[in-house]
């Protein structure tokens, strides 16, 4: 597998989760035994060179956490449903309580997902984040009205947000700011191609020891 390959590991040592738009954690440790099901969850977490940590998407963000002192490693799945769910704080609250990580020792990529500029959602999805507890602050910064007058959400300024709030130094988050959408050429975009669409992967494993 080109994904095994890249970041040279067996291609059974990739740890997929089946992604349910929540923020259920998975403890990836050793490569999943053969026909295993994969586990329902959203956010991966791991202290294992031996294994990457992989999310799948396709207009959600994937968000890759690493602790610069001790090396563990994370992934979350976090489209508009796990956003609500505050899936990338989940990511920074299991290494730190799996692993001890401090999260002022943590760095975190945001990678391509749909942007503000194709966000384009209802009224319902503003109310969702209205109702998790999500301030009037905060869903200002996150949403504004697109050229219909239909609210557009903004997953990488909230996916940051969240990150900051939960500790990650503001400078250490680093934002791809490309919308799968506008670059579907390039990119998969389920907004753009629907059932056709791919997937992407966004993985991250601990690096191995010399």
């Amino acid at each position: 597998m080109r994904v095994a390959r890249t970041i040279v590991v067996a291609p059974d040592a990739l740890r997929l989760v089946h992604q349910v738009h929540g923020r259920g954690v998975l403890v990836a440790r050793g490569a999943a035994p053969a026909g295993r099901h994969w586990p329902d969850a959203d956010v991966i977490v791991s202290d294992d060179p031996s294994v990457a940590i992989v999310v799948r998407v396709a207009d959600c963000a994937p968000v890759l956490i690493g602790d610069r002192r001790l090396g563990v490693v994370a992934a979350a799945h976090a489209g508009w449903r796990g956003t609500v769910q505050r899936a990338a704080p989940a990511a920074v609250t299991a290494l730190t309580e799996t692993f001890g990580s401090r999260p002022a020792d943590l760095m975190a990529a945001i990678g391509p997902s749909l942007g503000p500029c194709c966000g384009e959602v209802g009224d319902e999805v503003v109310e969702a984040f209205r109702d998790a507890g999500h301030d009037a602050a905060a869903l200002a910064r996150w949403f504004a009205p697109g050229a219909s007058g239909r609210p557009h959400v903004d997953l990488w300024r909230a996916n940051r947000d969240q990150l900051e709030a939960a500790g990650v130094p503001s400078d250490a988050i680093h934002v791809a700011a490309l919308c799968t959408k506008t670059h579907a050429r390039v990119l998969h975009s389920y907004r753009a191609d629907r059932e056709r669409a791919g997937r992407m992967a966004g993985v991250i494993r601990v690096k191995g020891r010399r």
